[in-house]
């Protein structure tokens, strides 16, 4: 969870380099994936509550039906709790299910249908922490504004930290690393997530692929060891 006040934190002398070449790579391998094409708040917090503990593959099959048999938040808020245990089932982790169901309720009945744009109203609303509002806020309203998720942590751990750092501290480097510009922000933050999702996984990154590895700890010190790994390829979306 990112605590309540963040210390600030300097830039790291590479981070121009690092966004440059993160977003480079954005640009050439991002997936295309449904919930990338809109900035409609409902079908991104649909995603993202999707997406926590499911993979991919599986939230790109239920993303579509879901949206199908609940179009609109107040679709969703009315509908009997069955019928959405029911849309959700096959993806697990049915609390997620009632969060949702609860947050739509909440939404329809007391703020005229509308999610907020701030992240701390938006971890107010039933089942949002941290990394959810930022998620939101980002990818539905361009705000710039970060989202330290699994993916997120690790590879400013890997690249600028080490590893095993305090969640504060991510989520400070997160903040001072994020462009100002909500647009740049935007991408910023899905380039990041999506680094960690395809190139520096957690068990074997791989490094000789990574785009922004002269800018990285870990994978300088990996190419002092291993010299066959200078050839940086570019990753292709899976």
């Amino acid at each position: 969870m990112a605590p309540k006040s963040t210390p600030k934190r300097s830039k790291p002398k590479n981070v121009q380099g690092f966004t440059r070449k993160l977003l480079a790579w954005y640009a050439r391998s991002a997936r295309d994936l449904p919930w990338r094409r809109t900035r409609d708040p409902y079908r991104v917090i649909v995603s993202e509550f999707m997406l926590q503990q499911t993979q991919v593959a599986r939230v790109s099959e239920f993303y579509p039906r879901f949206l199908k048999r609940f179009p609109t938040i107040y679709d969703l808020a009315k509908a009997k709790p069955k019928a959405v245990r029911e849309a959700w089932d096959g993806l697990g982790y049915y609390a997620r299910a009632s969060n949702l169901h609860a947050l739509a309720r909440v939404v329809g009945k007391t703020m005229n249908g509308k999610l907020p744009d701030d992240t701390e109203a938006l971890e107010a609303l039933p089942g949002v922490g941290p990394y959810t509002a930022g998620a939101v806020a980002c990818f539905a309203y361009e705000r710039p504004v970060p989202a330290v998720d699994t993916n997120v942590k690790r590879v400013l751990e890997r690249v600028f930290l080490g590893e095993g750092r305090r969640e504060k501290d991510v989520w400070a480097l997160a903040k001072a690393l994020l462009p100002k510009n909500g647009k740049r922000a935007w991408r910023f933050n899905q380039a990041i997530m999506e680094l960690g999702a395809l190139v520096c996984v957690a068990r074997k990154p791989r490094c000789p692929e990574c785009p922004v590895r002269r800018e990285c700890k870990t994978g300088r010190a990996e190419g002092r060891t291993s010299p066959r790994t200078r050839t940086l390829t570019p990753v292709r979306p899976r």
